[in-house]
Order: C-alpha cells, then sequence, then structure tokens
C-alpha cells in the first residue's frame, strides 16, 4: 500500500497503473521529471487526463491553446491543472528543471478541455479552532464532482503542517485513493495509517488507499507534508464526501473535551 520512489529519474516516473502495480487503484498516476528545454507529448485514445504542475515553469499546448504556467512551492502556492478527455494530445515543453503530475483513467464521455488557474482552486482550513489545533490543515480542491461530474476523477492538495494530522477525523469511502508526498526537507517523513496499519512515508512516496479502509495521516514535527490526493469514482457510486468512523464523531461536537476531567 506504500511505495517509496526516493529520488526521481528523468523522464517519465510510473506510479501506479491501471494493468499493473497498484491496479485496484484503476488510476493511471506517473510524474514527468523534466530538464529545461525538454518536451514531451501526450495522447490517450481511452483515458481522460488530469496535469497537475507540480514545481517548475512549463508550457502546455493543446487544441490550439497555449499557456505557460509557474509553480515555486506547492506549500504556498495553488495549483496549475489541465483536465482532458481522451483523443486531445497535449505537448509540454519545460523552461526551468519541473515536474508535472499526471492523473488518468478510463472515460468514455467526451467533454471541454479545462484549465484551472490557481485562481480556480478551492482552499480551505480543516480543523482549526478544534483539538488544540493539532490537525489544522489546508484542503485544496482541483476538481471533483460538484464542478466536474463528467469526470471519473477527483484531485487536490493537502498541506499537512509539521507535527499535525490530516485526513482526520478517521474516515473512508468506497473509492480507491492515491496519496503522492512531498515534504519541504528531502529528510522529511510521516506516517500514513491504511485500516490497522501504520507506514512511514517520505519525499516522493505513495499511499495507495483501497476503498474501505480509514487513512488519517500524520507529518513529523519540523517537516511539513504535502500530498496530491487522487480519487477514482466507482461506476455509479462517485465520491462526494467521507464517511467517518462513528466512534470517533464525539471528536466532531464544538463543545468536546479532549483532556480527562481533573
Amino acid at each position: 500500500m506504500i511505495e517509496r520512489f526516493g529520488e526521481l529519474k528523468e523522464g517519465y516516473n510510473t506510479l501506479t497503473q491501471i494493468d499493473s502495480k497498484h491496479s485496484n487503484m484503476m488510476m493511471d498516476i506517473g510524474i514527468y521529471k523534466m530538464k529545461s528545454a525538454q518536451e514531451e507529448v501526450c495522447f490517450d485514445s481511452e483515458k481522460e487526463s488530469a496535469f497537475l504542475l507540480v514545481d517548475g515553469e512549463v508550457t502546455l499546448e493543446w487544441q490550439g491553446n497555449k499557456k505557460t504556467m509557474k509553480r515555486n512551492s506547492v506549500f504556498d502556492e495553488n495549483p496549475w491543472c489541465l483536465h482532458i478527455p481522451k483523443n486531445v494530445e497535449v505537448k509540454i515543453t519545460s523552461i526551468s528543471e519541473a515536474e508535472v503530475l499526471i492523473q488518468k483513467t478510463d472515460n468514455e464521455k467526451e467533454f471541454e478541455c479545462k484549465l484551472y488557474s490557481p485562481e480556480d482552486c478551492r482552499s480551505d482550513i480543516f480543523g482549526e479552532g478544534v483539538w488544540n489545533d493539532t490537525a489544522r490543515r489546508v484542503v485544496r480542491t482541483v476538481f471533483d464532482y460538484s464542478n466536474a461530474p463528467y469526470s471519473n476523477l477527483v484531485m487536490g492538495e493537502v498541506i499537512n503542517f509539521p507535527g499535525k494530522w490530516s485526513s482526520y477525523i478517521p474516515h473512508h469511502h468506497p473509492q480507491p485513493e492515491v496519496y503522492y508526498y512531498k515534504f519541504n526537507k528531502p529528510q522529511g517523513f510521516g506516517c500514513s495509517i491504511i485500516g490497522d496499519n501504520v507506514y512511514k512515508i517520505t519525499n516522493n512516496s505513495i499511499s495507495a488507499i483501497p476503498g474501505g479502509l480509514v487513512h488519517p495521516q500524520i507529518a513529523a514535527p519540523g517537516y511539513a507534508m504535502y500530498y496530491c490526493w487522487m480519487i477514482r469514482h466507482l461506476d455509479n457510486n462517485p465520491w462526494t464526501d467521507r464517511i467517518n468512523l462513528d466512534e470517533h464523531k464525539w471528536l466532531l461536537d464544538p463543545d468536546a473535551k479532549i483532556w480527562p476531567d481533573k
């Protein structure tokens, strides 16, 4: 369920594959690590695709459109993301060293290409003012069922502050989900809980989370943790919300006491 990649190699780095590793995630996910002035051309006749700029400066070209975008820090800046249906060619040209994440899955539907700018991304603060702020985090949503009901995918990001929790309270959903992690320092680490198992996570690692299992996360003190969260809708059962565990719902009471009475 956890895979650590260490340093990414130049070119395409496969994270999950529909017909191979982590196939139960039902998504092709990978990272293009590009040198300056490099070109990559992407085309898929069966799958929809989302191109997320993780780092650097690139130009994307598709259907006669051309846009240059730059991102210096996943921790401080909302993302750029291009979402396309099948049968659309995308050319990526790197202006600097860059990393571009690609998320894909099968989708027969035709829909309009959509470029999400940083201003289009919804950004929320979760966990603020409760539990002594121990689960305060930034949750960004690029697209989900509410604004892209034609898609079989969901994409967003979380900024997990040092020493704090996210994906909390413990929750689950029947749809599979993948987390792709970055830390603000290369030696940074955290823990991913999937079901009853706890895993160490490091820079460029992933959590492949089967449907139905809870998946709270925590970052080690001193290390800010980023992760891109990617969900695959199930047929006739899209992801629309989390299912909180009953035994932890008491924490949602605004007057909940989290320290034992003396």
